[in-house]
């Protein structure tokens, strides 16, 4: 991964701050050389064009790593949510909390792709925010209940933080931080509604839906397209470090619940081994089929060649919407990894239809989401893609009559023979050369 090759020393960066202009169109300045001469020069080098045509590109820095790793946690607590709790009533927690968290790390992404959080005063209000989302992940277990309230004020604290840095950055924010704000006092609001336990009031999940549709709403109402320029390289790389993360943590989850199970049953005995194997099998063939085929030089290529008025519109697309499946199958994954693992230590006497509907359905939604994903940027590869949900889905029954060891193992099975199948029949099955990925794009 090339990382925090935007990183620039404290000292280099200036003491006052951010600049507080913008251009025309939301075009992102960074300060001149009447803020700083030569050692602003490099922080503007850093930050790269407006445009993200031309120049040197910003690239991931070791903070945003960090955030993203908070990120991932908050995602193992909704798939031990997903895990613990087998039911509707978890599910749509599951699918709320996450629709929010997930609206606010694009916004945070978006964010240091404007200019990377070089400065201390950046880089601690940054620690703020990341704060706000630990308290958010630290409340889900009980977030529809007796942790309402502090899941919250953390969400507000995480809105506000990124309000004001960008503000500081770009102005357009203030058309956009409304929706953001309205949403964390719904949140806070159904925190005041909800019940220490119990049955939960109709009234919080409304307010909690009422919140995600105003988050999800608000480019209808002020399209973020000529408001926020942002740079290719820093997007693809950002968000594919995540999906990373976000599979590596859930894998080391499943394994410290692995070895804590062990302990508790007096020692790891060969189901155990056996299972938790199948689950990292599955969990790396997951990862081939994302990003084993140079996915993320395709896919900064294509950004990089599509015209710059569209590019917004395309990376909200593709890097929000179409990846909303694919987080989500990642955490249903490991919830029914969790599962095998838990019933591989004691098991019962039939398979849990729960955990085998949150295996298939969870790779069949990774997988929606990356079919989205690779037609929005014309990377194509579709056709077989689409075989191997179909297939995926059916392992439901294979779950519940052989076990869900033998659907884990069949999952893998498939997605390698997909994988294999790929490579085999080059061009895609869509026709679709990677070489006009970017000429696509562009004139889509």
């Amino acid at each position: 991964m090339r990382s925090a090759g935007a990183d620039v020393p404290d000292e280099m960066a200036g003491a006052d701050g951010i600049d507080e202009t913008s251009g025309p169109a939301g075009a992102d300045r960074v300060p001149g050389p009447a803020a700083g001469g030569a050692c602003h020069q490099e922080a503007r080098d850093a930050a790269g064009p407006p445009d993200g045509d031309a120049g040197p590109q910003p690239r991931v820095t070791t903070i945003e790593l960090f955030f993203d790793l908070v990120f991932a946690f908050t995602l193992t607590q909704l798939t031990a949510l997903l895990a613990d709790e087998a039911s509707l009533a978890a599910l749509a927690q599951v699918l709320l909390i996450f629709t929010l968290i997930w609206w606010m790390y694009a916004g945070y992404a978006w964010l240091t792709n404007a200019r990377p959080p070089v400065r201390s005063a950046e880089r601690l209000l940054l620690l703020v925010g990341m704060a706000g989302l630990l308290i958010v992940g630290l409340a889900i277990p009980a977030g529809f209940s007796s942790n309402g309230v502090p899941l919250g004020l953390g969400y507000v604290v995480v809105v506000l933080v990124h309000a004001t840095l960008y503000f500081r950055v770009n102005r357009n924010i203030l058309r956009i931080a409304p929706f953001s704000i309205a949403s964390a006092l719904l949140i806070i609001a159904a925190g005041i509604l909800s019940r220490p336990a119990g049955n939960h009031r109709p009234a919080v999940y409304a307010l909690w839906i009422l919140a995600v549709v105003i988050q999800l709403g608000s480019p209808l109402i002020v399209h973020p397209r000529g408001l926020f320029g942002l740079r290719p390289a820093h997007i693809v790389e950002r968000h594919t470090a995540l999906v990373i993360v976000a599979l590596g943590e859930s894998g080391a989850a499943v394994g410290i619940g692995a070895a804590q199970l062990a302990d508790r049953v007096g020692g790891m005995s060969t189901g155990l081994v056996a299972v938790t194997l199948l689950g990292l099998a599955l969990s790396a063939a997951l990862w081939w089929a994302l990003f084993g085929g140079n996915e993320d030089e395709q896919a900064e290529r294509a950004l990089t060649g599509a015209d710059s008025g569209r590019r917004t519109a395309v990376i909200l697309n593709a890097y929000f919407y179409a990846h909303t499946p694919l987080l989500l199958g990642v955490i249903a994954v490991a919830a029914g990894i969790e599962q095998s693992i838990a019933r591989a230590a004691a098991p019962p006497s039939a398979e849990p239809t729960a955990a085998a509907i949150a295996l298939a359905a969870g790779t069949v939604a990774l997988l929606a989401g990356d079919i989205a994903f690779r037609r929005l940027l014309r990377i194509g590869r579709g056709r077989l893609r689409m075989v191997a949900a179909a297939a995926a889905a059916a392992t439901v029954g294979a779950g519940l009559s052989a076990g869900l060891p033998a659907q884990m193992a069949l999952l893998a099975a498939i997605l390698i023979a997909m994988i294999a199948a790929e490579r085999r029949f080059k061009p895609s099955a869509d026709g679709d050369l990677p070489g006009a990925s970017a000429a696509g794009v562009a004139a889509g």
